[in-house]
């Protein structure tokens, strides 16, 4: 069984942050450069985000991230040769202060319907005319402009100025795919954190808990080390672990019963810990059953993380995957492995066969991507499932494990 010193230690004193200004200020500068790279090859003059992710991404820059989500109320501006613009929310600039790679900080035009209400064409066309000019004045005549998300209106009001929109959200995935050393590190520290949220779930299980109960755990240890926010709540005990998708709910957990979770947590600095894991209810041995589906979910990661090499092309992959066997098929994971960063990414890679055909896309694996590989193991009409997932890096020399928190290896004899 794996051990790591993150598992061994006490899980009531908090972990030491192994990341210095040095590798933050190293990961910030390769990503700008990263989407300025990608503007150079598609030949725009800048892109307009609205993401709070890819705003992350490209400028460090955060405020209420799930909230601003949901909310146009910041966005920012990068050009591929001149400034990088950032309009902030309401008397939010001293937040980005500390940041190098923003020369500017403005404030927002919000002419979404909830800041703008039945202003929203008169806001719109005053936010259009300012981004106009930038484009004007920092294009160089290039008026093709990336956009990531944008409303109608918006779109509307841009072609009127004679500005050519092109999809920005391909461009930012495309970007975002390759991490460098300094991203890794910032990676690895999230991962620390989150199996430290795992650790402490797995010592304070207890039959007769509730599931959010136990989910809380994996919160308070993000929190407290700098986290920011789980993007599901995807923690499932007995009957609600088949099918899988559910989330945690005030069901009291009983002894023995299979518990499985999805951490889709997103810790310091932004970056996302995706990890599956699964016990029983009290940590008693496992049924027959129990055990046969973890091997079987065991054996799909395994197996998938060993051909997955760089070079390898989405298609191949899929088409050389383990294979699910028949029973276990309807209530397949809806994707053979995923691209990870900030949050899930692109490659989102489907299964072959009728997947494929309906959704796949093709591309190529390369060195330093980092990818989760996916298993739900749960028969159509079984009692429980069980739901695995290892986030890996792609070397040169193939696919490593980025998540060191032990599987059950003795329940797989």
């Amino acid at each position: 069984m794996n051990k790591t010193s993150n598992l061994n230690a006490d899980t009531h004193i908090p972990l030491k942050n192994p990341v210095s200004d040095a590798d933050l200020q190293a990961a910030r500068a390769y990503r700008l450069q990263r989407v300025r790279d990608f503007l150079a090859k598609y030949d725009y003059a800048a892109i307009l985000l609205y993401d709070p992710v890819n705003i992350r991404y490209a400028t460090d820059s955060s405020n209420m991230q799930v909230w601003t989500g949901h909310n146009a109320a910041r966005y920012a501006m990068v050009f591929a040769n001149g400034p990088v613009i950032l309009w902030e929310f309401h008397n939010c600039d001293h937040l980005s202060a500390h940041l190098n790679a923003i020369d500017e900080v403005r404030t927002s035009i919000n002419w979404a319907y909830f800041g703008a209400g039945p202003r929203v064409q008169e806001k719109a066309l005053e936010w259009s005319g300012e981004i106009v000019d930038l484009l004007r004045r920092h294009g160089s005549g290039n008026m093709r402009l990336a956009v990531d998300k944008l409303e109608p209106e918006g779109v509307f009001c841009l072609n009127n100025h004679g500005v050519e929109l092109f999809q920005g959200q391909a461009l930012m995935e495309q970007a975002r795919a390759v991490k460098s050393a300094a991203e890794l590190k910032l990676i690895r520290w999230t991962i620390a954190v989150c199996e430290r949220g795992i650790k402490r779930m797995s010592e304070e299980l207890r039959p007769g808990m509730t599931e959010n109960e136990l989910w809380a755990w994996l919160h308070f240890e993000n929190i407290r080390h700098g986290g920011e926010w789980i993007e599901t709540r995807l923690l499932a005990s007995g009957p609600r672990t088949n099918p899988w998708m559910q989330e945690s709910s005030d069901r009291v957990m009983q002894e023995g019963e299979i518990i499985a979770f999805d951490t889709d947590l997103i810790g310091p600095y932004g970056y996302c810990a995706d990890i599956s894991r699964a016990w029983t209810v009290g940590h008693v041995p496992p049924t027959a059953e129990q055990r046969r589906l973890y091997q079987t979910a065991y054996e799909q990661i395994q197996k998938n993380m060993e051909i997955l090499k760089p070079g390898m092309s989405f298609h191949e992959f899929s088409s050389n995957a383990w294979k699910i066997p028949e029973e276990f098929y309807k209530n397949r994971y809806c994707c053979v492995a995923h691209g990870i960063g900030m949050v899930d990414e692109y490659p989102a890679i489907a299964h072959a066969g009728g997947d494929w055909k309906g959704g796949g896309y093709d591309g190529v694996f390369v060195e330093n991507m980092t990818v989760c590989i996916e298993s739900c193991i749960a028969a159509e009409g079984g009692q429980e499932g069980i739901k695995l997932e290892e986030q890996v890096l792609i070397t040169r020399d193939g696919c490593v494990p980025l998540s060191t928190y032990p599987f059950e290896t003795d329940w797989l004899s």
